[in-house]
């Protein structure tokens, strides 16, 4: 078998002849400094590429010495265009001999997957709706311009408060869900916009990093719940998840808080630090409102109403702590409560499943979670809009029934509990 293959990925040429490889000599290159992953029976060489990677190394690192194929379909909606890039870094092909799966992995369950999801596209579930998400932006865009008119016209009293937090709070866990949908690709047909107006969205409205967001949710998508590759799940020094990390750390008797009350500070953990960044951002908006030079008297009149600048400032941070809740609250109902371990080598669906959940459908649901609620096919299709998930439910229940992998779907109130317990 061919050996030395390095010479296409590093050199930026291709091979010079085709040669072949074994999954035995695949694994092997899985190191930080040594990365080939195979994608429809070609072998490539991303080792020095994965620092070019636009989704970043991390992810792409994470399939290293693995068949990628199914992760490769599922982040990319031109794989065409993709396929330029891959063309350098070929070095070679499976052997005649060797499974198009890695690992002994079933090939039936991961052919039968591939044909659910060219089923998917004939149907055309991967075509957005312009007007869905128009909508969608538009009852933002309303409920944000709604709250600075009440500013303007009522000023800030407890009331008026109490109704900008409402509006507000809404308003922020709406885009929060709708930059998702640009992040994953599933809005526009070409990525360079999907990416413009992901940067706006999230950006603008929510007052975070693209490319931070992107570095961090395409690893959770690629192995969700895999300590050491989803970040969503490495929070050693604060919670201890799944079955056997709590184990391990009794073992080691590492203690960095008291996880036996984790369930209670659980509640405490997030806001803080997901308003603490907005925070940052609005410092401007404090400074122009409330400069340090101006006696601390100082008013902002609107329409004849005072409103004390550090009465603005008290409103913005508390609408800006809960959209914070409502965020923690429906991302995690769908994971934590899974299963959550180290590596398994899974194919695609098995390994979505395993780490995923439904929640029940309706229309407060798919409103209250962005259409979350159907989080199991959102993880197997990343970049189908997400007005389509309940049209391709049916077919994947069929053939989670059809190989007895788990398809576990429950009420929005237990998979609140679900996360205590």
């Amino acid at each position: 078998m061919g050996k030395g293959g390095e010479q296409g990925g590093d050199s930026g040429e291709p091979a010079a002849q085709i040669r072949f490889y074994t999954w035995e000599e695949i694994q092997k290159h899985n190191l930080r400094t040594d990365k080939w992953l195979v994608i429809e029976r070609k072998v490539y060489n991303v080792t020095k590429w994965a620092n070019r990677h636009p989704g970043g190394q991390r992810v792409i690192s994470h399939c290293a010495g693995e068949d990628a194929t199914d992760a490769f379909q599922a982040f990319h909606i031109n794989p065409t265009l993709v396929q330029k890039f891959l063309k350098p870094l070929l070095i070679g092909e499976l052997a005649p001999g060797e499974p198009s799966q890695d690992r002994d992995k079933n090939s039936q369950l991961v052919e039968d997957f591939r044909t659910l999801r060219k089923t998917a596209e004939d149907m055309n579930l991967f075509r957005a709706s312009p007007l869905f998400f128009s909508l969608y932006l538009g009852h933002i865009i309303a409920m944000e311009v709604l709250a600075w008119l009440m500013i303007s016209y009522f000023g800030t009293g407890w009331i008026t408060t109490l109704i900008l937090a409402c509006i507000l709070t809404t308003s922020q866990a709406q885009a929060g869900w709708l930059q998702h949908d640009f992040g994953h690709l599933s809005v526009f047909k070409k990525s360079c916009w999907n990416h413009i107006v992901h940067k706006f969205v999230i950006g603008h409205l929510k007052g975070a990093s693209a490319n931070w967001w992107n570095h961090r949710h395409f690893q959770h998508h690629a192995k969700p719940n895999i300590f050491k590759k989803d970040p969503d799940v490495n929070m050693l020094h604060i919670f201890v998840l799944g079955d056997t990390q709590p184990v391990e750390y009794g073992k080691k008797k590492l203690k960095y808080l008291p996880y036996n009350h984790q369930h209670e500070y659980f509640f405490l953990r997030f806001s803080p630090f997901l308003i603490l960044r907005s925070h940052i951002l609005l410092i401007s908006l404090w400074s122009w409102l409330d400069p340090p030079r101006a006696p601390p008297s100082s008013l902002t009149t609107c329409r004849g109403n005072p409103v004390h600048a550090t009465s603005l400032k008290s409103s913005w941070k508390t609408y800006h702590n809960q959209p914070s809740h409502w965020f923690v609250w429906v991302t995690q109902m769908n994971h934590i409560p899974m299963e959550i371990d180290s590596e398994k080598h899974r194919d695609w669906l098995s390994s979505q499943m395993a780490a995923t959940c439904n929640i029940e459908q309706s229309f407060f649901n798919d409103w209250f979670t962005g259409h979350l609620n159907f989080q199991i096919e959102h993880h197997l299709f990343p970049t189908m809009p997400r007005h389509n998930f309940w049209k391709v439910k049916p077919l994947v229940k069929s053939l989670c029934a059809k190989y007895g992998v788990q398809y576990e779907e429950k009420p929005l109130g237990k998979a609140f509990v679900d996360i205590v317990g």
